[in-house]
């Protein structure tokens, strides 16, 4: 059953490729000081990165309080999810990364701004939302900057498709808000174009949209459907890198109907 269930994690979607994992000195220190207390200890399946099915995420037991629960996908080095739980320290934040130095620098931020509102859990995005986190229990989810996955033979690798989109809706609660953001245009419109044709999401910001097809996108079609910037996204080092080559960022944000 175990070697079931790894092909099918190693066949599916998941949110990463294979980077380095060692940490410098200092932030080595860092996680073996504090990463038992942050950092949530899951059953894997064989994969280093899989949830076993069955796990459950507990407010009480690994928050210690229930409350309405943010999970950003793919934190990095934690700005975002460290800005938002300072902004609303009422609020759960689940922080989703696979590498150990973003993770490590995550770590080192609740310790530095004294938070206890913020938990990580190194997995891939997909088996968490599947596994680990139950129907409608996420007030949020972010997807900020995904592996845009550039060339055209690695759009199959790109984290959010039909799949995604289903999933990550069931997994919000009524109401509940997805919100993403890129700086490649053909990602933003398949981004968009996917999360419109799943019914469950809808998109204040055009919700009469229909999903396009290949061609090129027309100047109107890329101003369609997209959201302001997102105030709570912290500005970081890579958007602001992108912004001085040129780049549009492009926001989306979607709602549980």
């Amino acid at each position: 059953m175990k070697g079931d269930l790894t092909e099918g994690f190693q066949r599916g979607t998941v949110s990463f490729a294979r980077r380095d994992d060692r940490l410098r000195p200092r932030l080595q220190r860092t996680w073996d000081a504090h990463h038992e207390m942050w950092v949530l200890d899951v059953p894997r399946v064989q994969a280093s990165m899989s949830v076993a099915p069955g796990y459950l995420l507990d407010a009480g037991r690994d928050f210690g309080r229930v409350a309405p629960l943010v999970v950003e996908i793919g934190s990095g080095t934690g700005d975002a999810v460290i800005q938002g739980a300072q902004a609303r320290p009422g609020t759960n934040f689940l922080a989703v990364e696979v590498y150990r130095p973003g993770l490590a620098a995550t770590v080192a931020k609740i310790v530095r701004h004294d938070l206890s509102n913020v938990r990580l859990v190194q997995a891939d995005a997909v088996q968490v939302l599947r596994h680990m986190l139950g129907r409608g229990s996420a007030a949020e989810i972010w997807v900020f900057f995904a592996d845009p996955w550039h060339k055209n033979r690695h759009h199959k690798r790109r984290l959010v498709n039909s799949g995604f989109a289903d999933l990550a809706a069931s997994r919000l609660a009524q109401g509940g808000t997805l919100r993403l953001a890129t700086d490649w245009a053909d990602y933003a419109r398949q981004m968009r174009d996917v999360l419109a044709a799943c019914g469950s999401l809808t998109n204040p910001h055009g919700s009469d949209l229909t999903p396009c097809g290949p061609a090129e996108s027309t100047v109107a079609d890329m101003q369609s459907g997209f959201a302001p910037r997102f105030e709570g996204r912290v500005m970081t080092r890579f958007e602001h890198k992108a912004l001085e080559v040129g780049r549009t960022v492009y926001d989306l944000e979607l709602r549980r109907a």
